[in-house]
């Protein structure tokens, strides 16, 4: 699902102590499950149903001062963050050998004053490494300490399974080293485009001057130089949604052929690769671009670039001013928040993603019983078989696919909670005074993690999200889906709500990721995870021309200021959600099936269905986090969502009893799943 309020939790923000404090939350009841009080009855449900099931909801809950969206997504988050904040000062009063490194991570991230004594001197050593290098044949070494210790730079080289056999683990080499969010950003016209480049600009100078750096408004305007050319190497979003157009299987001995001035067997010995043959190079001509790039520029000025790019990586562990510059613009400027988020929190976010299975080990404890898990697995159940009904009643779908297409669905395998096995992070040195040491550290040992897979079989009870994480996911290349246990709770889930609402909101959730399987990435792996065309050329005919439809409705819609979504990059999430939901009121259907119709709330199960899948989308937003959202994420903004999705459901224009031709009723609607 990946959620796009996650988008935006990623960026390092910090809080003065006298920070607003958030809303008092609404959310659904444990007894109902339905936001009565979110409704707004002034707004026709076939007129605008986003705002009839949200109006209330976003009208009592203004963005708070710290965020750039504020939803029901980001509630439960917040809800979620105090249970971990309590878990992490216990283990940091009382630690115990299965807590110590949560406590000591935490312990070290709260230390400000501390952090704000040691200024720039616990980043001296890697600063100074830059400084000391003397030539470009040197380069290849240096950078990939700097992938070590998780600074992006000039690309990006990982483990991934192999597209064409998913039962191994090869290595990758990729596109990356950009500062700004997408390639996009470097090119766009217009006065947003160019007052956000000359604000970015200025971020690094600023960075640079922090850093006594010596003419700071031309280091940054060199920077800019480099990544720009990377920019233009690099394939765009909508590229890279075919896996045809980032695998290519290669010799090691082709990057050596690609960017010859890139000492590569150093940058591998020296980054702990181990001995490969052959490599995914994912994107060719970005490496080709990059030769020119190293070769063009002097020395000096890539020298600039690394610094400030370690800088941005270490900001939120240096002192004060470098976190209220990271914040100025990628908070302010890019999202619209107003504050810094409390110290607090960004802690507790930051534990999560070096120590996430640490500390999810002590979450799920109380947080997910069996009890939630035997209901999740049950509504999974339900959903696959109504997929099934779905695949064998498609009439634009040849026989030979939809069977093909079944055993996918029946292969699917679903993850629920957390990790069977826990990581174990006996290894990664953890101090209670080090909290940039901490940071790099954790770098270092998930690096090392994930490139210790490379040529082993995949492991496929690994998780990719924690287990207090407000979300879930598809994974191509494993099949499954993944619901932490962080989301299986109101408002998606209840055990004591009727299925109505369960399967409005995580019914919808679970439907979605299953319709991942088969959106426009997903179609195109195999039931064992293979990219591997499964298809008959008419079927793929059909397909397409079905996804046509919702990239060009999608693409219709207006965010902020005159920005639409961009219907092929939000396509995939798009299809998701209105196969998803179709999925899930399907599968509500079969479980009402013989039983009395009942109204709650003065709402029939049909109705109570779709205001629970909308009421999990209510989200108040910034304009430039709405603008950010559809320039960089593939997921539409909440009101498309939910107005997009009931639009191409004639199931939804019945329960409501919507007129033909009213905006949520349009003669035209679209459908794939």
């Amino acid at each position: 699902m990946l959620r796009p309020s996650l988008l935006l939790a990623l960026i390092g923000l910090a809080a003065p102590a006298l920070a607003q404090t958030a809303p008092a939350p609404m959310l659904p009841s444990a007894a109902d499950g339905l936001m009565v009080q979110a409704l707004d009855p002034t707004v026709p449900p076939c007129q605008d149903f986003y705002l009839h099931a949200c109006n209330g909801w976003l009208k009592a809950n203004p963005i708070p001062s710290d965020q750039s969206r504020w939803g029901v997504t980001d509630v439960l988050i917040d809800q979620n963050r105090q249970k971990l904040r309590a878990i992490l000062e216990k283990a940091a009063a009382a630690p115990t050998p299965e807590t110590r490194r949560i406590g000591d991570y935490w312990t070290a991230c709260l230390d400000e004053a501390g952090i704000e004594a040691k200024g720039l001197a616990p980043l001296q050593p890697e600063l100074d490494r830059i400084d000391a290098l003397t030539d470009k044949a040197g380069l290849a070494t240096l950078v990939a300490h700097l992938h070590v210790i998780g600074t992006d730079v000039l690309f990006v080289f990982d483990s991934d399974q192999d597209f064409r056999d998913a039962t191994q683990i090869i290595a990758e080499a990729d596109q990356g080293g950009l500062g700004l969010p997408e390639r996009k950003y470097y090119f766009d016209t217009g006065k947003d485009a160019d007052d956000t480049r000359a604000a970015y600009v200025a971020h690094l100078s600023r960075l640079f001057a922090l850093a006594g750096t010596p003419e700071p408004d031309a280091a940054a305007s060199a920077v800019m130089a480099i990544e720009t050319r990377l920019a233009k190497a690099s394939l765009t979003d909508v590229q890279r949604r075919d896996p045809a157009a980032i695998y290519h299987k290669l010799p090691v001995g082709e990057l050596d052929k690609l960017t010859p001035v890139f000492a590569w067997a150093a940058y591998l010995h020296e980054v702990g690769v181990p001995p490969v043959d052959a490599l995914n190079i994912a994107v060719p001509g970005f490496f080709e671009g990059l030769q020119a790039t190293l070769a063009d520029t002097p020395l000096d000025t890539i020298k600039l670039y690394l610094r400030v790019h370690l800088l941005q990586h270490a900001a939120d562990m240096l002192p004060r001013r470098f976190v209220e510059e990271d914040f100025d613009f990628y908070g302010k400027t890019l999202a619209g928040a107003k504050e810094l988020k409390p110290r607090w929190k960004r802690c507790v976010s930051f534990t999560d993603a070096a120590l996430g299975e640490d500390l999810g080990k002590i979450y799920v404890q109380d947080a997910f019983g069996p009890d939630a898990k035997a209901s999740i697995s049950a509504l999974v159940k339900h959903l696959r078989e109504a997929y099934a009904a779905d695949i064998k009643s498609l009439p634009w779908m040849g026989k030979e696919t939809q069977a093909k297409a079944e055993i996918k669905l029946q292969a699917m395998v679903e993850k629920i909670g957390y990790p069977e096995k826990w990581r174990d992070y006996s290894k990664l040195e953890i101090k209670p005074d080090d909290a940039l040491g901490n940071l790099l550290r954790a770098d270092a040992f998930e690096g090392a993690r994930q490139l210790a897979k490379i040529g082993k079989p995949v492991d496929k009870g690994e998780w990719e999200m924690t287990p207090p994480t407000v979300n879930a996911y598809y994974d191509d290349q494993k099949n499954d889906i993944n619901f932490p246990a962080g989301i299986l709770q109101p408002p998606f889930f209840d055990a004591h709500w009727d299925d109505a609402i369960n399967y409005g909101s995580i019914g919808a959730t679970i439907g979605h990721e299953m319709t991942h399987g088969f959106d426009d990435q997903g179609r195109q792996f195999d039931a064992q995870g293979n990219l591997k065309n499964w298809w008959s050329k008419e079927d793929t005919k059909q397909f397409k021309a079905r996804a046509s439809c919702i990239v060009a409705e999608y693409g219709g819609f207006t965010v902020a200021d005159h920005v639409k979504l961009d219907g092929s990059l939000t396509l995939g999430e798009n299809t998701a959600d209105n196969g998803g939901t179709r999925l899930a009121y399907l599968a509500l259907q079969q479980a009402l099936a013989g039983k009395p119709v009942t109204e709650i709330d003065g709402y029939t199960p049909e109705q109570r269905f779709f205001l629970a899948y909308a009421q999990s989308w209510c989200e108040n937003q910034t304009p430039q986090a709405a603008k950010l959202q559809a320039k960089s994420d593939p997921h539409s903004t909440a009101a498309f969502r939910v107005n997009g999705v009931v639009a191409n459901m004639p199931e939804f224009s019945k329960a409501f009893q919507c007129a033909a031709g009213a905006p949520m009723a349009p003669k035209k609607s679209c459908r794939v799943w």
